[in-house]
Parts: C-alpha cells; structure tokens; sequence
C-alpha cells in the first residue's frame, strides 16, 4: 500500500506529464523560411583568403546547417603568427524582429561579437551590424558584408565603425568552395 506522500507524488508526476503532453501537443512546428535558403547557399568547406593590414594568411571555413535547418554553424581555423587561430558563429534569422541574427565567439575574446541585419537581394549581401570588444579591449561597433558572387565565391568584409560613424575596414576574406 502507498503511503499518503507517495500517494500525492503520484498524482503530482501524473498531473505534470499530462501538462507537458499538452503543452508539446501547442508548440509550433518551426520551419525554415525563404530567409534562411540564403544561409544554406553557405553550407559546405570554404578555403579562404584572409587579407588584412599584416599581409594575407590561408585558412579553412567549414559550415552546417543544424537544428532542423534554422541555423548554420561555422568552424574557421587558420595559422596566424605560429599560432592556431580558431573562431565559431551561429547564424540564423529571427522571424520576430525580421533579422539575420549571428553570433561570433573565437580564440582571441573571452566576449562574444552579436550581430543582426539583412540581406540585399540587389546587391547579393548580407549586411550586419553588432557589437563586440575592439582591439584595445572597449566595447566597439561592427558592420561584416558577405558578398555572394556566386556559389563557389564569397566576400567576407568586416569594418570598424568609428564614433563618428565612418566605417575603416578591418579585414576581408575571399572565400572558394572546395570541390
């Protein structure tokens, strides 16, 4: 025989599965969107060329789509100075504020880069603009354009975007597709 609390324990698990069925029976089924065809034209491994005021370094860009497709996840790895230089983002697009969103972490900050923008179908590029640390450290504005060329060439450009509003780039990267 069950005591009185197991008793309750009983009808209080019953109670709860009976809540979550519900609730999961309620959740939408989210789909990826027109917007997100955009992102997938990405999926695949990319040699890259990153040029930048040192000179140009060669390094590897390998993207996903995850999560049933509303997301594309990025590896970057490359050699800078001796040393392996590795970066990670998270790309999707917000159907609630109608925005790419992108997300940015790598071995050079301990703070992510939050990026969010669109995508301008006459010029083939996806424009963002977000925050990170800036070179020295202070928190810093940043605008990235990634120019489809087409679908083995991309353009990678990011910009410092100063107090005054101007825009100096930073670095650009061309990406080829591997074969």
């Amino acid at each position: 025989m069950l005591s009185r609390g197991s008793m309750n324990a009983l009808i209080l698990a019953g109670a709860l599965l009976s809540w979550c069925a519900s609730a999961v029976a309620q959740v939408p089924v989210v789909q990826p969107g027109p917007e997100h065809k955009v992102l997938h034209e990405s999926v695949g491994t990319w040699d890259a060329l990153v040029k930048g005021p040192d000179g140009q370094e060669k390094g590897v860009m390998t993207i996903a789509s995850e999560c049933g497709g509303l997301w594309i996840v990025s590896k970057f790895q490359m050699s800078m100075g001796g040393q392996t230089f590795e970066g990670r983002g998270l790309d999707g697009y917000d159907t609630a504020k109608k925005k790419y969103v992108s997300v940015w972490v790598d071995s050079m900050s301990t703070a992510p880069m939050l990026f969010e923008g669109d995508y301008d179908r006459a010029s083939k590029s996806l424009i963002l603009v977000g925050e990170g640390k800036g070179m020295d450290g202070k928190p810093a504005k940043f605008k990235s354009v990634t120019k489809i060329q087409d679908r083995d060439h991309h353009t990678f450009t990011i910009y410092l975007i100063g107090a005054d509003g101007k825009e100096q780039p930073m670095m650009t990267i061309e990406y080829t597709r591997r074969k």
